[in-house]
């Protein structure tokens, strides 16, 4: 099944890195496992490790125990047929909290088995399951001089792959956050699903969750430029911030074309960039996403001043900034500071007004309970291995992963521009909204 939004990924790098290009798929239509009893399609979910607030505890719980959706409580649409755990850490797990791996398999009763390969087949010889949830993030994992966790989401997408070519046939497949911490990598994990034809959906819950005021940026419109204003850290929430503003530049007059450079600055550097000649729309958008904010960093529980540049300036001044050249000169601007909020906005060039909003993410640090901007993410996953079809092109996902790595080089090489002529890929956004919207 060919994606409906494909489009020429890149014309050169990701058809050369992949090996095989955009064929026609070689394993046909994906065909569905043979269902439980109960007709319900099934599904493998793969995770490093499990502890309270990581993201395969937040996904597995919905998928296994159901969410609330629209003033209800949704019962999970979905079997959870099995499960892959990598890392069961005696005491305290990751980031000292206590490991929930066991106790998690044993409250729903998951089937568990030692490798990717067992969890996708049961423990049979063939592909057993609808689909597969990859979510590689959290866990012991080997972290290198530039900032970058080796998380094994290409290693896992790689096997789950093998598997498919085996059984000869492939179900959707769902990858938690970037692709990769390499540019190859990430390619050819997009290339692999176009030429054996499945579903492929990953990325960020931003996306996806409650916007306030709940707008989306109108479809062609022509939009001068996007910022995300955002916390978090490099080869992290980085991808967060990136994937906030790109589901809303992906909209505008044209379409996504891709990418030509990154350059990532800290501190005093990025402010003097930003308070360039050139880059006056970028200063009007950052105060206007600040504005946006519910929880600005404030003394004395008050902003004393205007939140202009300047404080941003003063109040920021340790951010770190990534700055994207897109190939038609539209320009993202990503900055993680002492921020509690993800906020956007870009302008429109034909009326000049300046669209805005905050992306809901309220942190279990700052009072949350619940992180219910993972419902609206579980209902995708849901609807991927249900409809069999992506609700928003993988290929906006792959763009972000670029980015990121663009971000992480430019930074390691000490804050020069990092070019990408690869990273080309031209893509349309979807003509549904996605956000969760009651």
């Amino acid at each position: 099944m060919r994606s409906p939004w494909h489009a020429p990924l890149s014309r050169r790098t990701l058809l050369g890195s992949a090996g095989a290009g955009l064929a026609a798929p070689l394993l046909g239509a994906p065909v569905p496992a043979r269902a439980a009893e109960s007709g319900r399609k099934r599904i493998a979910v793969l995770g490093t490790v499990i502890f309270e607030y990581s993201h395969t505890q937040h996904i597995l719980d919905r998928l296994a125990g159901g969410y609330s959706w629209r003033g209800a409580w949704r019962a999970p649409r979905l079997d959870v047929a099995s499960v892959h755990i990598a890392q069961f850490p005696e005491g305290d797990g990751d980031k000292q909290k206590p490991d929930l791996g066991r106790q998690r398999i044993a409250r729903y009763g998951l089937k568990s088995f030692p490798s990717v390969r067992e969890a996708l087949t049961l423990g049979s010889e063939k592909l057993a399951v609808d689909g597969v949830v990859i979510i590689a993030e959290h866990g012991d994992y080997p972290r290198n001089a530039k900032g970058q966790t080796r998380y094994p989401r290409y290693d896992w997408f790689k096997e789950c792959v093998k598997v498919f070519e085996d059984s000869g046939r492939s179900v959707p497949v769902f990858n938690d956050k970037h692709l990769s911490t390499e540019w190859g990598e990430c390619a050819e994990m997009v290339a692999d699903s176009r030429r054996l034809g499945f579903p492929f959906l990953a990325g960020s819950s931003l996306p996806v969750t409650v916007r306030q005021p709940a707008i989306d940026m109108p479809l062609d419109v022509p939009l001068l430029e996007s910022v995300c204003m955002c916390y978090g850290g490099v080869d992290s929430y980085d991808f967060h911030g990136l994937e906030t503003a790109q589901c809303m530049s992906e909209r505008r007059r044209g379409g996504e074309v891709g990418i030509r450079s990154v350059h990532a600055l800290k501190g005093e550097a990025l402010w003097t960039a930003l308070a360039g000649a050139d880059r006056d729309v970028t200063r009007r958008l950052i105060v206007a996403a600040l504005n946006r904010s519910h929880n600005l960093p404030v003394e004395g529980g008050w902003v004393t001043a205007p939140v202009d540049f300047d404080w941003a300036r003063r109040t920021l001044a340790d951010s770190t900034g990534y700055l994207v050249d897109h190939r038609d000169g539209f320009r993202t601007t990503m900055i993680m500071g002492p921020l509690r909020d993800f906020t956007y906005a870009g302008l429109r060039s034909d009326t000049g007004e300046i669209v805005s909003c905050l992306m809901h993410l309220p942190m279990p640090q700052y009072g949350a309970t619940t992180a219910d901007f993972f419902h609206p993410l579980t209902h995708h996953i849901e609807d991927l291995v249900l409809e069999g079809r992506e609700p928003w092109p993988v290929e906006r996902n792959l763009l972000t992963s670029g980015m990121v790595i663009g971000g992480v080089e430019s930074l390691a090489a000490g804050g020069v521009p990092y070019a990408t002529p690869g990273m080309d890929i031209a893509y349309q956004a979807p003509r549904r909204s996605t956000f969760w919207r009651d």
